[in-house]
């Protein structure tokens, strides 16, 4: 064989090796890189989560916190009521 041909061959092989090489380096090095990703993603989907089941939270609550509101604001109406009717009497006049 001539040995242009086997240098050839040798350095076509050679080249190959190497494009392996490379690109099982860059599937590396892009995998952990999306691992990182996706983890701060799940991170971060988990705080939205959290934050969106506390506002939810909150507005099943509040229709119960605005009924007590109202009750409250007639007691306050019926006490202020009494009151000046108390002082009324006191004072003698009907």
């Amino acid at each position: 064989m001539d040995a242009g041909i086997i240098i050839s061959v040798i350095s076509g092989l050679v080249a190959i090796v190497t494009v392996i090489i490379n690109t099982r380096a860059s599937s590396r090095e892009m995998t952990h890189k999306l691992e990182t990703v996706q983890a701060v993603t799940d991170t971060k989907l988990d705080n939205l989560i959290a934050e969106v089941r506390e506002h939810n939270n909150f507005a099943r609550r509040f229709p119960v916190i605005e009924e007590q509101i109202k009750v409250i604001n007639h007691r306050l109406d019926d006490l202020e009521r009494d009151t000046h009717e108390l002082k009324r009497q006191d004072r003698g006049t009907p």
